[in-house]
């Protein structure tokens, strides 16, 4: 029925007044980005190359076949590029398990750098562009993106990934991904190193002892068997009454689609079928899309105060759910 209707609200004829705007806006776009350069993104890589490094990095690893998936490149040109960046001393291959064939990518310690300056080169460009609008405007911008190239994929098919799924409490390796996720995450934006993670490692192994009692539960994003976020509530380190919402994280490049609002969604729909009067959580001053997030679940900051629990200062900031 959802089907129906939703095949009934879409435009059965386009005008070639809207197309023909269109393509002229994707050629620009193309320029100001700077597509049409041999290099990109202030590096003296080509886009497809640029392209690949991200799409690791956010994967963590990944075979040859998953990237051209992901890039919607043929292997034999994949095959190419990742022989340059491996010479390049930007990528690593290593046999992969079970099957020691395929070989699985990950970033070297040179790799990581370079895409660390490819994401600064990436935001400071949509930065400054974003700034000449209002915020409205900004979030018709990003509604649109999304809107246009989720109907380009699935036009071509070149995007045909399994769909994402909600599933709770632990399966094997769970753990160990969201303490990756924290890590990579909060190295690249604040600078957490060994300390953080040590933090983030403690705590969930401390909490993994609890997660089969009813007022403490875990949810994790996957995909195809890959977890991509995750989400927990701990009913008891705060104390009777008090819901504790911690290690909530989506992998970058992922972010913005959805997918921490469904998480999100999940858990405080757990901590009100627990009946928690109550849900806290904390963060730190900075985190400008996730403070937003939470202020439009009916999150409200109750506290700020300089602090050193995460390894590094910052001004840790605790936020405060009512339940209604």
């Amino acid at each position: 029925m959802l089907q129906l209707i939703r095949e009934a609200t879409m435009a059965t004829d386009v005008s070639p007044a809207v197309i023909d705007p269109i393509r002229a806006a994707s050629r620009r776009l193309v320029r100001e980005l700077g597509f049409m350069r041999g290099t990109l993104a202030g590096t003296e890589l080509p886009p497809s190359a640029v392209h690949a490094l991200l799409e690791i990095e956010a994967r963590a690893t990944m075979t040859a076949g998953d990237l051209a998936q992901s890039l919607a490149l043929e292997k034999s040109s994949v095959s190419r590029m990742l022989r340059k960046l491996v010479l390049a001393g930007l990528v690593r291959e290593a046999p992969g398990v079970p099957d020691g064939r395929t070989k699985a990518l990950t970033l070297t310690h040179k790799g990581q750098a370079v895409a660390a300056g490819i994401h600064d080169f990436a935001r400071r460009q949509v930065a400054t562009a974003l700034r000449r609008l209002s915020v409205p405007q900004q979030r018709s911008v990003l509604d649109g993106l999304r809107l246009y190239a989720d109907a380009l994929g699935d036009g071509n098919g070149t995007c045909d990934m399994p769909p994402v799924r909600i599933e709770t409490g632990y399966s094997p390796g769970a753990l160990a991904r969201c303490v990756e996720l924290h890590a990579l995450t909060y190295a690249r934006i604040a600078g957490f190193g060994r300390a953080f993670e040590a933090t983030v490692a403690g705590g969930l192994a401390a909490f993994a002892g609890r997660l089969d009692r009813p007022c403490n539960q875990l949810w994790r994003a996957m995909q195809a068997g890959r977890v991509l976020g995750t989400i927990a509530i701990d009913g008891e380190d705060l104390g009777p009454g008090i819901a504790h919402l911690r290690w909530f994280i989506v992998e970058d490049g992922i972010r913005g689609g959805g997918l921490g609002r469904r998480l999100l969604a999940e858990a405080l729909a757990f901590c009100d079928q627990q009946d928690f009067p109550e849900t806290q959580l904390w963060t730190f001053r900075g985190l400008d899309a996730a403070r937003h997030l939470y202020e439009s679940h009916g999150f409200v900051l109750a506290e700020e105060r300089p602090g050193r629990q995460w390894g590094e200062e910052v001004l840790e900031q605790r936020f405060v759910r009512q339940r209604a």
